[in-house]
């Protein structure tokens, strides 16, 4: 391979499938290197609408995933609310999903290699890769390996406990239509059971040296037992994800002379969700649009303004969204609550999770739809027997204030 025009991604998961199959289809010549290509992941593989329809080659694939439309979300009390999604949320299990853009990259032309990469010397221009089997050159260096990348350290400081997530979770036999989020008291997370096309993905999330795997995975397990998920054949599993504080944001780099992260490898996860998914694809479109385009130093500027100011945002409010309160109850309560009792606080809730509500925007839009909340809220609370919570204590609080 011809260093000259060579570009090398160490990972072939979404994005660096996504990444090899654009270069490629633009007339590069490109080598992808992962030891394990397709493999099992226990993220819940959610592509929201906002992925969908800026990748509709994913949409098509309809038998690979499972179009979830009902959501129920739980409170760290225990309340429930379950709504409908306007736009459904498709669930992939990764390795449905990895394989699927490998063999896109594939048919593009990208040189798949099943190979680990265990060291990379050189610089910008000229990088040397090897593997056990042999060693390579190329002229750019794309890093799509993770967040345990080993290679990030060669360019960027190792992403520290802080700005890490631990997920464990379990691969459940059966079918189901209904994807749960249940919020936690004192734990930065959530649990989550999303039903995929042939099994249903359980897991959960906690901040790094704030719970440990085994907690987790104990917390995990109890719930799924206290709400009919039988773990008999389940297969357990965990991952790390990157969480990033405010301050790792803001001084971030995700390209240099010669090189490029993209995906988890350059922490593009969202704080508050976990969610990354579509920003590693959409990371992956970006660095691959500079490149072809003969400027890679664009890529921070367009992922500046695109993605990185977005999860600069959620991070700045993540610790209030799991911990703050307003009107005297935790914000997780509250949000149950007006998801139950208020209609236009539902169609919000539907837009996030379809990813057509951005951050940047929400605070502006909160305000728009306050007046019609707050009447629902109250409506539907004088409608319920006052010997019951929810939306009666929703409007003793609201006449209180």
């Amino acid at each position: 391979m011809s260093a000259q025009h060579s570009i090398a991604i160490v990972g072939g998961g979404p994005a660096g499938a996504l990444a090899g199959a654009l270069l490629a289809a633009g007339g590069r010549e490109v080598l992808l290197f992962d030891e394990k290509l397709a493999w099992e992941k226990p993220c819940g593989g959610g592509l929201t609408h906002k992925a969908l329809r800026q990748y509709p080659f994913l949409a098509d694939a309809g038998s690979e995933s499972n179009p979830v439309e009902d959501c129920e979300l739980i409170s760290p009390s225990g309340q429930r609310v379950r709504f409908h999604m306007q736009h459904p949320v498709a669930i992939f299990s990764r390795l449905a999903l990895n394989g699927l853009l490998l063999e896109r990259a594939r048919r593009a032309g990208v040189d798949v290699r099943k190979q680990r990469v265990t060291r990379i010397t050189g610089n910008g221009g000229d990088w040397q890769l090897v593997t056990p089997q042999q060693e390579y050159r190329a002229s750019h260096l794309m890093l799509a390996a993770g967040a345990r990348n080993p290679f990030r350290g060669q360019f960027l400081p190792p992403i520290p406990p802080s700005d890490l997530m631990v997920t464990a979770g379990y691969f459940l036999p059966g079918r189901s239509s209904l994807m749960h989020i249940q919020f936690l008291k004192g734990i930065t997370g959530y649990i989550w059971v999303f039903p995929r096309a042939d099994h249903v993905s359980a897991g959960i999330a906690g901040k790094m040296g704030e719970t440990s795997t085994a907690e987790l995975r104990r917390i995990l397990e109890k719930w799924l037992g206290e709400n009919g998920f039988a773990l008999d054949d389940g297969r357990f599993y965990s991952h790390i994800l990157p969480s990033f504080r405010p301050q790792t944001f803001e001084t971030l780099e995700v390209c240099g002379e010669g090189w490029s992260m993209i995906g988890d490898s350059a922490g593009l996860v969202d704080p508050i969700t976990g969610e990354g998914l579509y920003y590693a694809l959409r990371s992956a479109e970006l660095c691959a649009g500079a490149l072809l385009a003969g400027r890679p130093g664009e890529y921070q500027g367009v992922l500046e303004e695109e993605v990185l100011a977005e999860l600069k945002l959620a991070a700045r409010v993540s610790q209030r969204f799991y911990n703050g309160e307003i009107f005297g109850e935790s914000v997780l309560e509250r949000m149950v609550s007006l998801t139950e009792q208020s209609a236009s606080f539902r169609e919000l809730m539907s837009d996030l999770f379809a990813g057509v509500q951005g951050y940047r925007d929400l605070r502006a839009r909160l305000y728009r739809i306050l007046p019609s909340v707050m009447a629902e809220g109250l409506a539907g609370a004088l409608r319920r027997p006052w010997n019951k919570s929810g939306g009666s204590k929703f409007a003793a609080d609201a006449l209180a204030e």
